[in-house]
């Protein structure tokens, strides 16, 4: 079914009445704005060989924010209406007291848009979609013996957002999403082990329900399942680790990324706080964070708050340059906006958060990067993980890893975990490689009980002096 185009002075809320109210909220503020929303989100998930969910949800309201000084007010609610507005007015006002502000310029139009307008739940049929998940379990089952189940889910949103500014600017922005996900289970012998295998991104669904798309991501999927079933357990100790290129980046995301975001930074409560120009890593490194790359997961022609998205260099050669900002944090830092600044939804405020990620490449060989290894690990896929913002110390688990022994890619290790922290995680890399690469379109990330997409990247990377924990004697 066609939708119609979001546009809430036209249907249910007159402009110059939202436009009023808006003023009337951050009278004396330093900024604000009225922020719109509709979103629709279908999921599907066929497991162990038949359709298990089929779930729909729609949703729509608006979140309006006044700001003075280090204060927000914000307010929302899932009714468009004037009544509405008037009463998130009368709490958004809380904030401003007795007012005094000076109400920041509007960010400018953003220059071109970074992904389709398609809908990606009507830009295929319902039967197609479920007929191509079925397909999906046979070919895997298919393609070996030892396969005992499968599971793949087809997701996709259609966001639309209208931010209305107090001197009457307006942007808008259409943001269509789209993921497969592909889980297998094999047995041998009495053991079980499971591999997945996904991606995505601000795409229609033509490209997920190609066969081409889905077989490689299912293969891949049963070759990470077949080479944990071979997996001895897991060494420890301090060692060398080579981190493979793409996912593996989101421990820069987490145990670096969260570091150099705004906010904390402003409050003093981050490990790099207060260390623009210092060395933080190691030369060479360079830190990149870039919401402009066309259809990633991340991207986003311009931020919750309407700021066009950038590319923002944040680590140059190992020296600390600068930090992901929202509008509020880049006033009281005395700096630009960086277009960081987003939210899950209209019911949320927005904050600085990272949009794609990553590691700029080096210029060393892989292979070679590998054979330096004595005695290390060689981490290509990561599962969950957990960092302290405060000190970045992470711990995350492995997916996929092998022991590397005299420069020689041994056997797979299960149980595998990575300790340290990531400032001086940055400090020890040796080396990096020229294969960077960003990941398949797969990432969530959670801040303050927020979770919004993102991308990450990296090179193939080579690290001295992170623990590891594992089970082997």
């Amino acid at each position: 079914m066609m939708q119609i185009k979001f546009c809430p002075f036209e249907a249910q809320l007159e402009r110059s009445v939202a436009l009023a109210r808006l003023r009337d909220a951050t009278a004396g503020a330093d900024d604000g704005e009225l922020f719109l929303e509709r979103r629709r989100a279908e999921a599907l998930v066929f497991d162990d060989g038949r359709l298990k969910t089929a779930s729909y949800d729609a949703s729509e309201g608006f979140g309006l924010r006044a700001v003075r000084g280090e204060v927000s007010g914000y307010a929302h609610s899932s009714e468009i209406s004037e009544a509405a507005l008037i009463r998130a007015v009368d709490t958004a006002r809380l904030a401003v007291g007795n007012g005094g502000g000076t109400l920041a310029a509007s960010p400018a139009a953003a220059g071109r848009r970074l992904y389709t307008d398609e809908d990606p739940i009507a830009g295929a049929p319902l039967p197609v979609k479920i007929e191509t998940l079925r397909q999906i379990d046979a070919f895997a089952r298919d393609l070996d013996r030892r396969v005992v189940q499968v599971s793949a889910t087809l997701a996709a949103s259609h966001q639309e957002v209208v931010i209305l500014r107090p001197d009457g600017t307006e942007l808008t922005d259409t943001r269509p999403m789209t993921r497969l996900n592909v889980s297998v289970i094999v047995e041998a012998d009495g053991r079980r082990e499971s591999g997945s295998a996904g991606g995505g991104g601000r795409l229609g669904p033509l490209g997920l329900i190609d066969p081409a798309d889905w077989q490689a991501k299912t293969r891949e999927a049963l070759r990470i399942a077949l080479v944990n079933l071979d997996a001895v357990p897991a060494p420890a100790g301090p060692m060398q680790v080579v981190l493979g290129p793409g996912w593996p980046g989101i421990l820069l995301h987490e145990a670096v990324g969260h570091g150099l975001e705004g906010d904390f930074n402003r409050k003093g409560s981050s490990r790099f706080s207060g260390r623009i120009g210092d060395r933080v890593a190691a030369p060479g490194v360079t830190v990149i964070d870039d919401g402009t790359l066309p259809d990633r997961r991340g991207s986003l022609t311009v931020d919750d708050e309407g700021t066009p998205s950038a590319r923002n260099v944040l680590i140059e050669d190992g020296i600390l340059c600068g930090y992901m900002q929202d509008r509020q944090n880049a006033r009281l830092m005395g700096v630009a906006p960086t277009g960081n600044g987003r939210r899950e939804s209209y019911a949320h405020p927005p904050m600085p958060r990272m949009t794609n990620t990553f590691m700029r490449g080096g210029d060393s060989d892989p292979a070679d990067l590998l054979t330096s290894l004595k005695d290390g690990l060689y981490a290509v896929g990561f599962g969950g993980g957990q960092v302290d913002i405060t000190n970045g110390k992470f711990v995350f688990s492995c997916t996929e890893a092998y022991r590397v022994q005299n420069g020689k890619v041994g056997a797979p290790v299960k149980g595998a975990t990575l300790i340290g922290d990531g400032a001086t995680a940055m400090q020890q890399i040796l080396g990096l490689g020229n294969d960077m690469a960003l990941d398949p379109g797969m990432g969530n990330c959670g801040k303050a009980g927020q979770w919004v997409p993102v991308g990450v990247g990296q090179p193939t990377v080579l690290i001295d002096g992170l623990t590891v924990g594992g089970s082997a004697s």
